[in-house]
C-alpha cells in the first residue's frame, strides 16, 4: 500500500472519526464545526473546486507532454479579468445578460489559450527556460489585469456584470442531499464533472493521450515513429490553457460575478494549488479532483468559521488551506514526474 493510498484512508477515518464526535457533541466546538457542513456547505465546497480543478487538468496535459506550466495562477488571473471585460463591454443600459455572460466566458477561455500559445512558442520553439517563461506569465498577468481595470473602470475592481445562473435538472435535482448538490449547480460545476472522466479517457484510451504521454516520457521514440514531439506538445500547452480559462471564467462569472484586482487578485492562489493538486494525484485527473475539492473544501470551511464567529483570528482560519498544502507535499513525499519534462527537444537530436 503506497503512501498516497494510506494517506488517503487516515483522512477518512480522522474525518470519520470528527463527524461521529461532532454528532455526539453538538455544542462543543467539533459539533459547531461539524454543524456547519450540510449541503449548502457542499455546493459551496464544490463550486470552489471549478478553478483549481480546471488548472489541474490544464497541468496534466501540459507537464505530461514534457512542458512545465507553472503559469496556471497567470492563466486564471486573465481568463478571469477578461471573462469580466467582454462582458461589461457587451452589456447594455439594464447590464449583461445571460447572453452577453457567456460571451465574456469564451472570450476569457480564447485570452487563456492565446496566452498559452505565446508560452509554447517562447518555451517550444525558442526553447526558453519553462520555469522562467511561466513566472513570466504569472507576473505578466498579475501586473496586466489590475492595470487593464484601473484604464477600464478606474480602480484595480471591476463593477459587478453578474453570474451564469444554475442549471437545475429537473427530477433529478430532487434527490435528497445530493440532488441539490450535483443538479442544480453552476455549468462550470458539470463541465468539471465531465472534463475529470474526459481527460482520463484522452489520456488512457486515446492515440493523442499515448502521444501526450511519450513526448513527456521518451519524444526521441515519438520522433523515429513519425510523430511530431512539437505539434503534440503545442496541443497539449495550448489544451492547459484552455482548461485554466475555463476554470478562470468560472471563478469570476459563475461565482464572483466582477474582477477583483487588489493583491494577489481574486485568484489568490488557486493556479498554485491546482499545481499540487495535480502533484499530489500524481497526474491522473480522478486524483488531481480529489485533491482539487479537498483544498476547496477547506478553503469553503475557513469562510464558514469565519460566518459562525469563532474566537479565533481571521487571518489564522484564513491560512488552513496553505498549511494544509505544506502537510500534504510532506506526506505525500516524490512525485514521478515525466522523464523529459522540462527538456526542450529538438527533432532528430542525438
Amino acid at each position: 500500500m503506497n503512501r498516497r493510498v494510506r494517506l488517503t484512508i487516515w483522512s477518512v477515518v480522522i474525518a470519520a472519526i470528527i463527524g461521529v464526535v461532532g454528532f455526539l457533541f453538538p455544542n462543543s466546538v467539533v459539533g459547531k464545526i461539524v454543524g456547519t457542513i450540510n449541503g449548502s456547505y457542499a455546493s459551496a465546497a464544490l463550486r470552489a473546486t471549478v478553478p483549481i480543478g480546471f488548472a489541474a487538468l490544464g497541468g496534466i496535459f501540459a507537464e505530461k507532454s514534457g512542458v512545465i506550466n507553472i503559469g496556471l495562477e497567470g492563466h486564471l488571473i486573465i481568463s478571469a479579468f477578461t471573462g469580466v471585460a467582454v462582458a461589461n463591454a457587451l452589456a447594455g443600459p439594464a447590464g449583461a445578460t445571460q447572453t452577453t455572460l457567456w460571451l465574456g466566458f469564451f472570450a476569457a477561455v480564447i485570452a487563456s489559450g492565446l496566452l498559452a500559445l505565446l508560452f509554447a512558442v517562447v518555451c517550444i520553439e525558442f526553447k526558453a527556460d519553462q520555469i522562467i517563461a511561466g513566472l513570466a506569465v504569472w507576473l505578466i498577468a498579475l501586473g496586466l489585469a489590475p492595470f487593464a481595470s484601473k484604464i477600464l473602470w478606474g480602480g484595480i475592481n471591476s463593477p459587478s456584470v453578474g453570474t451564469i445562473t444554475n442549471w437545475r435538472i429537473p427530477l433529478l435535482a430532487k434527490i435528497p442531499v445530493i440532488g441539490p448538490v450535483l443538479f442544480n449547480a453552476n455549468p462550470t460545476v458539470y463541465m468539471l464533472l465531465i472534463a475529470v472522466p474526459l481527460t482520463w479517457g484522452v489520456l488512457n484510451k486515446t492515440a493523442f493521450g499515448q502521444w501526450v504521454k511519450a513526448s513527456g516520457e521518451n519524444p526521441m521514440a515519438l520522433d523515429t515513429v513519425g510523430i511530431n514531439v512539437h505539434r503534440v506538445r503545442y496541443a497539449s500547452v495550448l489544451i492547459s490553457g484552455l482548461l485554466a480559462g475555463i476554470g478562470g471564467a468560472g471563478l469570476s462569472l459563475g461565482q464572483a460575478g466582477l474582477f477583483n484586482g487588489s493583491g494577489t487578485t481574486m485568484v489568490n492562489g488557486r493556479g498554485w494549488i491546482g499545481i499540487t493538486a495535480y502533484l499530489f494525484g500524481n497526474y491522473n485527473p480522478f486524483g488531481a479532483f480529489g485533491a482539487s475539492f479537498l483544498f476547496a473544501s477547506l478553503d469553503a470551511l475557513q469562510l464558514r468559521l469565519q460566518q459562525v464567529g469563532f474566537n479565533v483570528p481571521r487571518e489564522l482560519i484564513g491560512i488552513i488551506p496553505y498549511v494544509t498544502v505544506i502537510i500534504v507535499l510532506v506526506f505525500v513525499g516524490h512525485t514521478r514526474t515525466p522523464d523529459a519534462a522540462g527538456e526542450p527537444y529538438e527533432s532528430g537530436e542525438e
